[in-house]
């Protein structure tokens, strides 16, 4: 059995664990607030472009826009989003193996990585990273998916990329997040079929469909990255939280289990004394 001395600084060793995970805890859970407050607020915009693009789609058949046709480049992009930091369980893991999964798929593809979870990833594998963004993943603003969405624009515009890919965690609720992927460019008019969204909204579009579509598209697209990084954002944090939780609670067990342990060899220590002042005073009789 272990010595008193040595399964007391163990215990004193997980203690000091317990409460920096408790601690972490403790600013997850107030950041995951405020993220939570940031999807609430950037749902409502999206969905409103969203519905735009949708009435578009509905009214105008067989509509001609070089973001809804594809320009038959053999060549995908995907933009992954992981976290900067760790501990946060299976968070990092499960985007960036589902980005993995789609990425085999394709024989040409790039990749942007934003987060230094999934640089890490990507590189531990050999991929050829083509742009690296890091800093950003808790706390994203407006202005990082503009700048995503401008180049993964400009690289379809150019023939560079034939198809772009968006890889991010939906935030579900507190202990669910689901990895997605999305498909930014050329846009897939199924998604925003009849069926899917509902009744046609009559209205007239000035100069051209193909025009309005022109200027919302890309607002969708930067919607739809921001969007993905205020979740995913969301979602790192819940996931930090359930992980710190957890990792406390095996230190409280752990602890336990300790004290179980040091409470016996206590006991078999102050047995063994009495054995032998017990002893000692039989042998001087």
């Amino acid at each position: 059995m272990a010595s008193l001395q040595s399964i007391k600084g163990r215990m004193k060793s997980i203690d000091s664990t317990k409460q920096i995970t408790n601690a972490m805890n403790l600013v997850a859970t107030a950041k995951l607030t405020k993220s939570r407050a940031k999807v609430r607020q950037t749902r409502p915009f999206f969905q409103t472009v969203q519905e735009t693009i949708h009435s578009i789609m509905c009214q105008t058949k067989g509509i001609s826009h070089p973001f809804v046709i594809s320009n038959k480049v053999d060549h995908a992009t995907f933009i992954v989003l992981a976290s900067d930091l760790g501990l946060c369980g299976g968070y990092n893991a499960n985007v960036c193996k589902l980005a993995l999964q789609e990425m085999q798929l394709k024989d040409n593809k790039s990749l942007v990585t934003i987060g230094k979870k999934a640089r890490e990833f990507f590189k531990a594998r050999h991929f050829e990273i083509s742009e690296e963004i890091i800093g950003i993943s808790e706390n994203p603003n407006y202005i990082h998916a503009v700048e995503i969405a401008q180049n993964a624009i400009e690289d379809y515009k150019k023939g560079k990329t034939g198809a772009v890919y968006f890889v991010y965690t939906s935030f579900e609720s507190v202990i669910v997040h689901e990895p997605k992927i999305v498909q930014l460019l050329p846009l897939n008019p199924e998604e925003f079929s009849l069926e899917s969204k509902g009744q046609c909204s009559l209205m007239n579009y000035d100069p051209s469909p193909e025009a309005v579509l022109d200027y919302v598209i890309p607002k969708y697209i930067t919607s739809v990255i921001y969007g993905g990084m205020v979740e995913s954002a969301a979602s790192e944090q819940g996931a930090r939280q359930a992980a710190m939780s957890a990792a406390t609670d095996n230190a409280e067990e752990m602890i336990e289990d300790l004290s179980i342990q040091y409470n016996r060899a206590r006991q078999d220590a102050i047995t063994q004394e009495l054995s032998e002042i017990v002893g000692g005073a039989e042998a001087l009789k």
